[in-house]
């Protein structure tokens, strides 16, 4: 095969360098330089390519055009499927991250050998693929690990036997040219850090082997139809290692969450062009892989045998599944002169702001107290919609007097006082209702029209009329 020519691009300014250097020779800018692949030649006007570009390259107008949707694969999965939109889409690329051991492998070869079971939906074989180039199988290549090593994990969850096809590969031109020869609907490579690409010089997990044979196996999928999977290590940090624009590129970006201490595992889609984000899935990990959860409120609910202070239910949304989720503070006279504001799971900032909003408009002082607030299980909340039962539970704990039992809250607190609505509020009002709670303190916006059967909903605008009212069901 011939060798592709490629330069050293700097990220700044653009120039073009035969070799790697520490400085670019125009602008100056240090560590800039990036290999990357020069384009080939354009082709002539009249070859075959050039052809092909003028067919599918035309101008359109966007009224001419008919939407269709696009068949699913689901992978058997529920909860996996829920966050993917329903399923894998033929010629997508999912591109999925989470911290080493969290269970990426188990949970894709668990998915792999669903599909590899199942035949694919009649007029979904290839459907996305110009000229029917795919053909049903699944194909599983592993970069970090060999065949038997796959194959003792598959043995260990108990998988079933299944036609799943095996490939221990990391040469990028070879893994093409497996996947151009199998024409596959599903695969998988597992991991995108580990794979190179011969027309470049740098090493594996390097910026340029990650961005080129990204783009190279996303061109792939989108000519062939096969639908693909890359899996992506993390930095320290938990953000996807390698270039922004791997992300970019791919349709679907998961992230695979959770505590490798505690068995429940945690999916949420950051991007996804094919359904809603910000979904969640709840899996637990078991002796035979991954479970899907289908009550997930039940984890992030403690069971207490007596009222506590310092705990409120928040009804919060992940995309479209309402979850409830008990959060927890702790005040204590701090012992420094520099009170500590810790939060774990809660936005650090909106914590200090709600104590200044507390002190302000309600009268409740805590600058002399350490404050503490968690999310119970793990998750991480970042809506807005928490405020009020953060406020909550820290009123409850700098009291010392439990709140009522089956109260539920939800909504923004603004600057100026004010409780602000929160998207979707009936739908959290009767998933509060389904799982017995009798009590619910929630924006005036979000007052529903209709009674709620079993619930009774008190409606709030301000912050001091809230704490009014908490202090009658106190």
């Amino acid at each position: 095969m011939a060798r592709q020519k490629s330069a050293f691009v700097c990220t700044e300014c653009g120039a073009q360098a035969v070799r790697w250097q520490g400085q670019c020779p125009q602008c100056q800018a240090w560590n800039t330089l990036v290999e990357t692949v020069l384009e080939p030649a354009a082709p002539a006007a009249g070859s075959r390519f050039a052809a092909l570009a003028g067919e599918t390259s035309r101008l359109q107008p966007l009224s001419a055009l008919e939407p269709r949707e696009e068949p699913r694969q689901p992978t058997g999965l529920d909860e996996f499927d829920r966050v993917l939109g329903g399923g894998l889409v033929s010629g997508g690329v999912v591109l999925i991250g989470g911290d080493p051991g969290i269970g990426k492998s188990t949970l894709l070869l668990q998915a792999l050998s669903n599909l590899a079971a199942t035949r694919p939906a009649a007029g979904g074989e290839g459907a996305a693929a110009k000229g029917g180039k795919s053909v049903g199988g699944v194909i599983y290549v592993s970069g970090e690990e060999s065949g038997e090593q796959v194959a003792l994990r598959a043995q260990r969850l108990q998988l079933p036997p299944s036609p799943l096809q095996m490939l221990a590969e990391i040469n990028l031109e070879r893994i093409l040219h497996t996947l151009r020869e199998a024409r596959p609907r599903v695969a998988v490579i597992d991991s995108i850090q580990t794979v190179y690409s011969e027309a470049l010089q740098s090493a594996p997990g390097s910026v340029a082997q990650v961005r080129e044979c990204a783009a190279q196996l996303t061109r792939f999928a989108k000519q062939s139809g096969t639908s693909l999977i890359l899996v992506g290590h993390v930095t320290k940090d938990g953000t996807l290692a390698g270039p922004r624009v791997l992300e970019h590129i791919v349709d679907t970006v998961l992230y695979f969450e959770g505590d490798t201490h505690s068995s429940f595992r945690l999916i949420r889609a950051f991007k996804n062009r094919f359904g809603a984000v910000n979904e969640l899935g709840v899996f637990a990990m078991t002796e035979r892989g991954l479970r899907g959860v289908s009550n997930p409120s039940a984890i992030f609910l403690s069971q207490h045998s007596q009222q506590v202070a310092g705990s409120c239910v928040l009804i919060t949304q992940e995309g479209t599944r309402p979850l409830l989720v008990e959060v927890q503070a702790l005040v204590d006279s701090s012992q420094s002169p520099n009170p500590r504001r810790l939060s774990v799971g809660l936005e650090q900032n909106r914590l200090a702001m709600l104590l200044a909003v507390m002190h302000r408009h309600a009268g409740v002082v805590c600058f002399d107290q350490d404050v503490f607030v968690n999310a119970v299980g793990g998750v991480k909340i970042t809506e807005p919609a928490a405020d009020l039962a953060i406020l909550f539970a820290i009123v409850s704990s700098l009291r010392d007097r439990p709140l009522k039992r089956g109260l539920a809250v939800f909504g923004e607190v603004g600057l100026a006082g004010e409780i602000r609505p929160a998207p979707r509020g009936q739908e959290r009002l009767k998933e509060a209702a389904k799982l017995g709670f009798d009590t619910a303190i929630v924006p005036r916006a979000n007052a529903p029209k209709q009674p709620i059967e079993g619930l009774t909903v008190i409606a709030v605008e301000r912050v001091e009329e809230a704490l009014e009212q908490l202090r009658g069901l106190a």
